[in-house]
């Protein structure tokens, strides 16, 4: 068992992909390593911005936090143009290692696509420039973070069968395993993947939550192929589980 919680460094846009992304990674972390119980995880792993007393780093940030230390990037990525998001990563993984205080043993990248799916190139682009901290776990959520949420969605009472259903036909598709369809970027479009957790939450926090913290993993991973989070539980499998075990998870682990 580890001495000391590991430290993991969170930069995303907001609290809600935060708690999300998060919370998945306790659940592959549980099922991966057998003395890594929801009741211990606290005591093995911590979730951090830029200092310990910052839950997480915002995009939003970054650039004014960037100019205070005087860190600027130039130049191309492995012989090529940076892609969208390729100099901000860049930017906020060398604040990291300059700025940031030590014992960093782990880094979540976490975007929306926001209907750009060169982002996630960009993030690799940063990840493939950077050394000396540790694994860097990319996550990008298509079209946005509610599209994970939905995969996890099962309708529990009648009127939630019913909201599904009233979705199904005016959407032509299933939105828990179509997600990346949600492709709408009006608030509250018909295609507004907001729009459609909301619908079949009735905006109920705690009934979101349900859907990334009780789903099988099994289930998140499948629904999710389109949407980024099959990627990222990969990722996570492969090089974060490694911290604690030496060795990537599979997914029988």
């Amino acid at each position: 068992m580890a001495d000391a919680a590991r430290s993991i460094i969170v930069i995303c846009e907001a609290a809600a992909d935060q708690r999300t992304a998060c919370g998945i990674v306790d659940r592959i972390l549980s099922q991966s390593v057998d003395w890594m119980q929801p009741e211990v995880l606290d005591a093995l792993r911590e979730w951090r911005g830029l200092t310990k007393s910052e839950p997480f780093l915002a995009w939003k940030n970054l650039h004014a936090r960037a100019d205070a230390a005087n860190i600027h990037i130039n130049g191309l990525f492995g012989g090529e143009p940076g892609a969208p998001d390729a100099f901000i990563a860049r930017r906020a993984l060398a604040l990291l290692t300059t700025q940031g205080e030590r014992n960093i043993d782990a880094v979540l990248l976490l975007r929306d696509s926001d209907m750009d799916t060169r982002r996630y190139k960009g993030l690799e682009q940063a990840r493939a420039q950077t050394s000396g901290l540790g694994p860097i776990i990319i996550g990008v959520a298509h079209p946005k973070r509610e599209a994970w949420v939905l995969a996890g969605f099962h309708a529990a009472t009648d009127d939630e069968r019913s909201r599904l259903e009233a979705l199904r036909r005016a959407l032509g598709f299933d939105p828990r395993l179509h997600a990346e369809d949600l492709t709408a970027a009006k608030h509250g479009a018909k295609r507004d993947a907001k729009r459609v957790l909301s619908e079949l939450t009735q905006g109920d926090h705690q009934r979101e939550v349900v859907c990334w913290t009780e789903a099988p993993l099994e289930q998140l991973e499948a629904r999710g192929k389109g949407t980024g989070l099959a990627d990222f539980i990969q990722e996570v499998r492969e090089r974060l589980v490694p911290l604690w075990t030496g060795r990537p998870a599979t997914q029988q682990d």
